[in-house]
């Protein structure tokens, strides 16, 4: 792991970041679910989340409402990142990697709650991922 991305070595005086969902299936409790897990990484990792944007609209386009909304809120001088539960979340390859690119061109961290892959441990199963509510997104191993 670079030592420069933990934020626990880095001189931050007011660590903000936002929260950034796409399309949330599920419903409310999906989307209360995915919001709890950014909440308890950040309290974790002693960041503020100061606000989670979530485009509500299935379509897949670049600079999507709470996109562009995320990207503003970026901009404003004590924001330290962004943070998102995966990186599919950006969307899918070209768009996520557009996404990314924007983001870190802002000059904010891009914060994954759970990387996209993990070898050593098998991927949930549906049936576990209900069975195991939340950590099918708050599942954070190092």
């Amino acid at each position: 792991m670079d030592d420069d991305l933990i934020t626990e070595r880095r001189p931050i005086a007011f660590p903000q970041v936002f929260g950034y969902l796409r399309h949330v299936t599920g419903g409310l409790p999906r989307h209360t679910a995915l919001v709890d897990c950014l909440t308890e990484y950040c309290d974790r990792h002693e960041l503020a989340l100061c606000g989670v944007f979530t485009d509500r609209d299935a379509t897949v386009i670049v600079r999507s409402p709470a996109f562009v909304g995320l990207l503003d809120a970026l901009e404003l001088p004590d924001a330290y990142g962004a943070v998102v539960p995966a990186l599919s979340h950006l969307g899918p390859k070209g768009l996520g990697t557009e996404r990314e690119r924007q983001i870190t061109a802002t000059g904010a961290r891009l914060i994954v709650v759970r990387p996209l892959s993990r070898p050593r441990d098998p991927p949930l199963r549906s049936a576990q991922a209900k069975v195991c509510g939340r950590r099918e997104v708050c599942d954070v191993r190092a």
